[in-house]
């Protein structure tokens, strides 16, 4: 299980530092950057407007940029409905450089989601996403940072969700990061639907605050658990859905139907499961619904890319999806998906049903 948190930027000054100067070629550096940016990752996180409680807004529309906003779950935060994500990219797959331009190009898009995790590139992913909010020098109070607990150091106490390593007893030590005032909200990532009841029973029980969203993984072939089970968490406890990897790693592209190209995710040592994927039996027959899913995508007027990330806004159980790009060209295209969003008809979401053969059935369904 991992943990998400989204936090606000009280004590910032406090812990801040000059973590920004601090070189990465060094492991003693590194560690040092991380340890105060955590600082920035986990305390000094900031939101976006609140809303109160007695009024409820649905989906709401940027003047200048057009980027939509809607409610993370049935709490009174606003997320635009497309996030940046930093999985493999930040610290890894692209510089510091190109990650800087990302952050720019989705900033001026409307986009006020950044999601990381202290796992990912060991930790330099957060130390960058700190570095590039100091220097564009954004007010806090615009961006909504979320980060995952779980993994951690090598060490025994770096790692799980120990009180040593922020939480044992999760609920309580979530509702203590908040009354602290290092966060407003908390959420789960990857938690099945069981064990995020249990934590809102925990939460009612002992009069603690319960999780507001979970960060699951939702695209064309993965659908079973934001489109049955997270709707029934959303009206039971109010728990909204933060998704991710809406292009299936890159599958979605098409840019492996005529094998792993040397540049792709596919292709890196770490990811040797995702090429087996790809060219397993199941991986052939996504390839061959792909092409017909790019007949759609063309009679629309947009990309495969496009049409998949609005697929998944389409939902509207769905808060924020969470783009993961390479370039900036890449992340250009998927924001477009923005536009391609009123173009989803019933009619349009039936054909792509169609094709896919996927389409899981709920309670409801069956009753019916």
């Amino acid at each position: 299980m991992q943990v998400s948190i989204a936090c606000t930027d009280h004590n910032l000054k406090r812990g801040n530092g000059d973590h920004g100067k601090q070189s990465a070629t060094s492991p003693n550096v590194v560690n040092q950057a991380r340890a105060k940016f955590r600082t920035v990752a986990i305390i000094a996180r900031s939101f976006g407007s609140f809303t109160p409680r007695h009024i409820s807004l649905k989906e709401s529309t940027g003047k200048h940029t057009g980027m939509k906003y809607r409610n993370l779950g049935k709490s009174g935060l606003r997320v635009s409905c497309l996030g940046l994500g930093t999985w493999v990219t930040f610290g890894g797959q692209i510089t510091d450089e190109v990650a800087e331009q990302l952050m720019t190009i989705a900033y001026e898009s409307g986009v006020n989601l950044f999601d990381t995790a202290e796992v990912y590139a060991g930790g330099r992913a957060e130390v960058i996403l700190g570095n590039i909010i100091k220097k564009k020098c954004w007010r806090r109070s615009s961006l909504v940072i979320t980060t995952k607990l779980y993994w951690g150091g090598k060490a025994e106490t770096e790692r799980g969700l120990s009180r040593k390593h922020i939480i044992e007893e999760i609920v309580r030590a979530m509702t203590y990061v908040i009354n602290q005032g290092m966060a407003m909200y908390w959420g789960t990532s990857r938690w099945t639907a069981m064990e995020i009841m249990e934590a809102y029973s925990v939460a009612r029980q002992f009069n603690l605050i319960p999780p507001v969203c979970e960060q699951a993984e939702y695209h064309l072939f993965q659908r079973e658990k934001v489109e049955v089970q997270l709707p029934e968490l959303y009206h039971k406890i109010g728990v909204g859905a933060m998704t991710w990897s809406p292009l299936a790693c890159g599958i979605i592209t098409g840019k492996y139907e005529n094998g792993i190209p040397e540049s792709s995710r596919a292709s890196m040592k770490s990811y040797q499961w995702l090429k087996e994927k790809i060219v397993s039996e199941d991986g052939r027959k996504q390839q061959a619904k792909l092409k017909e899913l790019n007949h759609i995508a063309e009679k629309l007027g947009c990309t495969l890319p496009q049409l998949a990330v609005a697929w998944c806004l389409r939902n509207e159980g769905v808060s924020s999806v969470l783009l993961g790009t390479s370039n900036p060209e890449q992340l250009t295209e998927n924001l477009g998906a923005i536009q391609v969003l009123p173009k989803m008809t019933s009619h349009v979401v039936s054909d792509i049903d169609h094709i896919l053969g996927n389409r899981p059935y709920s309670k409801k369904d069956y009753r019916s």
